[in-house]
């Protein structure tokens, strides 16, 4: 039997490891072992009560039917009006086109923007899919390596340093998965006009940007109206399954977006849409607003608690909900270290090869999207597994 041969392209795109890891450990769960997840990004809490409510009501009263494929005109100006009211920001609704999650919306910006060959500059480590969406569209991912000195972040400096021939533009991330860091604002602008000069494009994802407790919270769109970003209803407002996010783009580009939505996607799921403007009420957002505090409690507690069992975190996050960790004190290889964790103590977290080639056996992810409960626990078994390495004083 003769079978087709796969595009090249594929072979440049490597499975998603999280997705993998979580897998070996909700086996583990399934097989009766009291497993604790803090591998993949995902909120612990889901969708609030005036979001639910909306979907049954949109779903008893038929509201499935295809919608504008940049979205409902409703929740585009919902975005719009968050954007004033959170940033003091006009975007227009006409920027703004609906996706199937933040993932669908960066998909789309390198369709429209990456020719084969381009070159794009991304963090490593970084969001794997996001060097994926460049190969995807035969563009070349150039991972660009960060560290502490930078709080694992692009500055205006690195990227000068390794724009190079055949450089399109740049992909960051604000706050950033893995590292859970933000740009400081005067940095990011500084990339920005360098990119500005180059005459390349800029995309930001700022999937985590309502999970930032920096103090001083600002969108790369105040930046100016070249700037494209992406965000999503998944990680602040609780909705990952859902599969629905947003792109802000400038308004003379956006019937080109929209016309590669109309052939790529037909709409975003139109149900997800229509609950999705319950999550603009005051009811919601004081919702929105206690849960991630309660993201933040947690860092302030798994931060040191890391730090005290001897693992290194050299840049204390201050968004999402990811901390990037250094377990060289007990391991030169953070991919066997994992899986050691996970058969000997159940366990689950990421090792650093997911994330690129930067150093990736020294550090791991631990991601924090659980209970406090569960953070304790988990920090009491490694505790008590990593005393063979170093003793440990307890609490």
């Amino acid at each position: 039997m003769s079978y087709p041969s796969l595009a090249r392209r594929t072979r440049r795109i490597a499975p998603f490891r999280v997705m993998e890891l979580v897998g070996r450990a909700m086996a583990r769960q399934a097989a009766g072992h009291p497993v604790i997840h803090l591998s993949i990004g995902e909120p612990d809490f889901t969708a609030p009560p005036p979001v639910l409510d909306a979907l049954e009501a949109a779903a008893r009263a038929g509201r499935s039917r295809y919608t504008p494929s940049n979205g409902t005109l409703e929740l585009r100006t919902a975005i719009s009006g968050w954007y004033a009211q959170r940033f003091g920001i006009d975007v227009a609704p006409a920027r703004i086109l609906v996706t199937a999650g933040a993932s669908g919306a960066l998909t789309l910006a390198c369709c429209a923007l990456v020719d084969p060959g381009d070159r794009v500059l991304l963090t490593d480590p970084g969001y794997p899919c996001n060097r994926h969406f460049v190969a995807a569209f035969d563009g070349e991912p150039v991972p660009v390596p960060v560290g502490p000195s930078t709080r694992f972040q692009m500055s205006r400096s690195l990227l000068e340093a390794h724009w190079g021939a055949q450089a399109r533009g740049v992909l960051l991330s604000t706050p950033a998965n893995p590292t859970g860091t933000t740009i400081a604002f005067d940095e990011l602008g500084g990339i920005i006009e360098a990119v500005r000069e180059r005459r390349g494009f800029a995309i930001v994802d700022e999937i985590y940007q309502g999970l930032d407790f920096s103090g001083d919270v600002h969108s790369a769109l105040a930046l100016g109206d070249d700037v494209i970003v992406a965000n999503s209803f998944s990680k602040y407002f609780n909705m990952t399954g859902w599969r629905l996010g947003w792109l802000v783009v400038p308004e003379h580009l956006a019937p080109e977006f929209e016309k590669l939505a109309q052939n790529l996607v037909i709409c975003p799921s139109a149900l997800a849409q229509h609950a999705a403007l319950a999550c603009f009420t005051r009811e919601a957002q004081e919702i929105f607003d206690e849960r991630r505090e309660a993201f933040r409690a947690r860092r302030d507690y798994i931060v040191p608690a890391l730090r005290e069992l001897g693992f290194g975190v050299p840049v204390e996050p201050d968004g999402a909900f990811y901390v990037y960790v250094d377990c060289s004190p007990f391991s030169d290889d953070s991919e066997a270290f994992c899986a050691e964790l996970l058969e000997a103590i159940d366990v689950s977290l990421v090792p650093g090869a997911d994330f690129g080639a930067n150093q990736p056996q020294r550090y791991l992810r631990l991601s924090y999207a659980t209970s406090q409960e569960n953070l304790e626990e988990a920090v009491r078994r490694l505790r008590g597994h990593l005393g063979r390495f170093n003793p440990i004083p307890g609490p």
